[in-house]
């Protein structure tokens, strides 16, 4: 793990009490990270969720819309943020090159120029070597810096979702055509497809998760 730490970040480890140099003055002048991201900015239930509240669309909606697109990722069918055709930037960039659901912007978003680890039971974070071309950073606490992210119903959130994740992996091994698919769609159906209402988020995903362990 620190090997490969190595050559991605400057190899350091960082816990939420950390300073990490990864404020920006709030991507003043600069969307270099919105642009050309291919697949990359995946989606978990909580991201649409927020998306879903920000924008007023549904999952479904959001897909006709061309916002978001489906790819197989981690072992499942997953959503992501979808770039537009015409420019390759993200499709919720305005005219200026501003994001128009910050507020609501999705995780991995949320926590860049930062990635994280599942490791024994909780998340930490490492900084992405040269992925913020905004020059200039200074040291913010990595707590601050995650606007949300790191709270700990999230993390929790994030750890559980990370470990249906593997176990799906783990149960779709040697498995056929037919039952792959069959996961895949009930998954993306239960998790996705299926609105939350406005209650506790946390509390709805959790009765879901329920549902799967009498699956897998």
């Amino acid at each position: 793990m620190l090997r490969d730490l190595q050559e991605i970040s400057d190899g350091k480890i960082y816990g939420t009490k950390d300073m990490v140099r990864a404020a920006c003055r709030g991507c003043e002048g600069c969307h270099a990270c919105c642009v050309d991201m291919g697949e990359s900015i995946l989606l978990d239930p909580s991201d649409i969720r927020m998306l879903s509240e920000a924008t007023g669309s549904t999952f479904e909606q959001l897909t006709a819309e061309g916002r978001i697109a489906l790819c197989v990722a981690d072992g499942m069918i997953l959503p992501y943020l979808k770039m537009d055709e015409r420019t390759n930037r993200c499709g919720f960039l305005d005219e200026a090159g501003r994001c128009r659901i910050h507020t609501a912007r999705p995780g991995l978003c949320r926590v860049f120029p930062l990635g994280r680890i599942y490791e024994e039971g909780r998340i930490s974070y490492f900084l992405q070597a040269g992925a913020c071309e905004k020059p200039g950073t200074v040291k913010v606490k990595v707590g601050k810096w995650l606007d949300g992210s790191g709270t700990k119903q999230q993390e929790r959130f994030l750890l559980q979702w990370h470990g249906l994740k593997s176990r799906v992996q783990e149960h779709l091994k040697n498995r056929d055509e037919t039952e792959e698919k069959t996961i895949h769609l009930f998954l993306l159906q239960l998790f996705y497809v299926k609105p939350y209402d406005n209650g506790d988020f946390y509390v709805q995903f959790e009765k879901r998760l329920e549902e799967v362990e009498k699956v897998l």
